[in-house]
């Protein structure tokens, strides 16, 4: 296949991954909670009257029969979990049957499949119908029980819904429903005042961004403090702040990779903010949501600005989901990103990892952080010096500059030739080390880098090609040179154009993200500068061949050839020199904001 080909393939791909619709958290995979029937979604249940009514068609039964269940409300629903359990013990009975598999799905509770049945996606409806068929064993009570979600944070919990008895049993009234063991939490305050970086390295230990702002002055401040409590260190303070635009987090991590973290978040639920811990077993959405542990819980919504205070027990013991003792040394997560009713979204960049471990309760210090993993600046770095600087001079000598210096080699070479070589050899170079680097990082393909990992193959792809070609090319006297001269500038002009768009495309990339929209403005402002100069040597190029290819009469009346010619070599020589300089300050102004990530 052509390279073309290949790349046109590689886009077709791209396009029709992205047309298929995302999925979302709300698909209904609800086994985790079938005993408890409480979603983990870090808010208490509503104790409030509930819109929604659980029905049967019949309030007696026979084994092996079979009953309609309807739920419905007076509001819509976007989640539910539906149980049927014996009226005595309170296990799961019987097992159910779809009426609408696009709208349900049955779900398997204590190895006992299709025990229970929830949603499939987080659509909005207003009644379910399901039929429930009872086993040949059956208890001579059944209950049938549903938790119900409004959206995110307003849900009811296990509401107890008709009860039904077996033929020729005496109905009497069940007993109540106990409920499940509320775990217990503490009621959030309101901060008196703002957080101030004041103290930090001294009283406590400081993680800041940028370094050395003040969340007191400034509310895109990203700081996480602690402080521990007590002579015996026995709990550690903690005070989260950054900018409100959805939630604010922090984790304690073994490594700098997320996944295997106990995190803490401030969310933001409209004029409110909820504190709660969680943890991320990979790079998923955190679960097990809780204010286990946590006390002297106070937040502060104001200025622009999310910020949150909690305690926490150094250890803590026979606690589920377990948390991370305090008395070893992590690596600190702080991140943000958006929320919606309550309910925390993917982070829209890389999180600011401290560059050490850090002993929680040890001495305090100032740490550092970095939302640029080495591997990805240097990547970024490769990229922008092969294809702003080498790549882009290599082109324009050969385009521009194969007149000049007619009496002079290197090494065997004409001295253009020789020069648009070296740079072209060592900006394919650059590309290929550039090009690994990720797969290294990364430890396989990024699925969530868009477009921008597909044009760097094709970059590559026609990097390879183009030394290719040039080895084999025909000799300059060949009928069939012309061929080559056509492809080796084709691929290497749509080489270029897709590298500056794979530039544009990585400087937004959630593990390199520049600063926008000024990362934005600089490229723009470098293809800007290359056109204008490749649009003088044009020009210049013009003027010349239309001046020597005169008349006879024209020719013999120039004062001076070979001096005309040399303020020619003059111009171009300073138009080349101007290029670099100017493309050279362009590349070190984004070099400087990949180091300062």
């Amino acid at each position: 296949m052509s390279p073309v080909g290949l790349c046109g393939l590689l886009f077709i791909s791209v396009s029709v991954y992205y047309w298929v619709p995302a999925g979302c958290y709300a698909n209904g995979k609800v086994t985790k909670v079938c005993g408890s029937m409480e979603p983990h979604h870090g808010v208490p249940g509503q104790t409030a009257h509930s819109p929604y009514r659980l029905d049967t068609n019949t309030t007696t039964f026979s084994p092996r029969e079979r009953i309609k269940v309807i739920l419905s409300g007076t509001s819509y629903f976007k989640g539910f979990l539906l149980q049927a359990r014996d009226a005595a013990n309170q296990g799961t009975v019987g097992t159910f049957t779809l009426t609408n598999r696009n709208k349900t799905q049955l779900l398997t509770c204590n190895e006992h499949q299709g025990s229970a049945v929830s949603h499939t996606s987080d659509a909005r409806q207003t009644e379910v119908c399901v039929v429930w068929n009872a086993p040949a064993d059956a208890p001579t009570q059944i209950q049938f029980f549903v938790s119900v979600v409004a959206h995110y944070n307003v849900f009811w919990v296990k509401l107890p819904g008709p009860v039904i008895y077996q033929h020729g049993v005496t109905p009497h009234p069940p007993q109540p429903d106990t409920p499940p063991p509320v775990q217990p939490t503490t009621t959030p305050t309101i901060l008196p005042g703002p957080f101030t970086s004041d103290g930090c390295g001294q009283s406590k230990s400081c993680l800041l961004d940028p370094p050395g702002c003040d969340p007191k002055e400034e509310p895109h401040c990203f700081f996480l403090s602690m402080t521990t409590e007590g002579p015996d260190k026995t709990s550690v303070i903690f005070e989260l702040s950054g900018p409100a635009e959805g939630y604010i987090a922090f984790a304690l991590s073994w490594d700098t990779w997320m996944g295997n973290d106990d995190v803490y978040m401030c969310v933001k639920d409209g004029d409110r903010v909820s504190v709660s811990a969680a943890f991320v077993s990979g790079r998923t959405h955190p679960e097990d949501q809780s204010q286990v542990g946590l006390s002297s819980v106070s937040w502060r919504l104001a200025d622009g600005a999310i910020q949150c205070k909690l305690s926490r027990p150094v250890k803590l013991v026979n606690q589920e989901p377990a948390r991370y003792d305090l008395d070893h040394d992590y690596f600190l997560f702080l991140t943000s990103g958006h929320a919606q009713y309550g309910k925390v979204w993917k982070h829209s960049h890389q999180p600011l990892i401290s560059t050490h471990r850090k002993h929680i309760t040890g001495p305090p210090e100032v740490l550092r952080g970095s939302r640029g993993p080495i591997m990805m600046k240097m990547h970024g770095a490769l990229m922008l010096l092969a294809w702003m600087l080498t790549g882009s001079v290599g082109t324009i000598i050969a385009s521009f500059y194969k007149p000049d210096w007619p009496n002079q080699t290197l090494l065997g070479q004409k001295i253009w030739f020789q020069v648009h070589r070296g740079l072209m050899v060592l900006t394919v170079t650059l590309t290929i080390v550039a090009f690994c680097l990720p797969f290294f990082y990364r430890k396989g393909w990024s699925k969530h880098a868009g477009v921008h990992p597909y044009l760097g193959c094709c970059v590559l792809t026609l990097s390879l090609i183009q030394p290719t070609m040039a080895a084999i090319r025909p000799s300059p006297d060949s009928h069939r040179r012309y061929i080559f001269n056509w492809a080796h500038w084709g691929v290497g002009s749509v080489t270029e154009i897709m590298a500056v768009a794979a530039m544009f495309l990585g400087t937004r990339q959630s593990s390199l993200l520049l600063p926008q929209p000024w990362a934005t403005h600089v490229l723009i402002g470098y293809v800007t500068w290359l056109a204008s100069f490749r649009f003088l040597l044009l020009m210049l190029k013009h003027l010349y061949s239309k001046e020597i290819s005169g008349s006879d009469d024209q020719q013999a009346i120039l004062s001076d050839q070979s001096e005309h010619r040399h303020w020619e070599f003059l111009m171009k020589s300073l138009i080349l020199t101007a290029l670099a300089l100017g493309s050279s300050g362009l590349l070190v102004a984004l070099l400087s904001a990949v180091a300062e990530i």
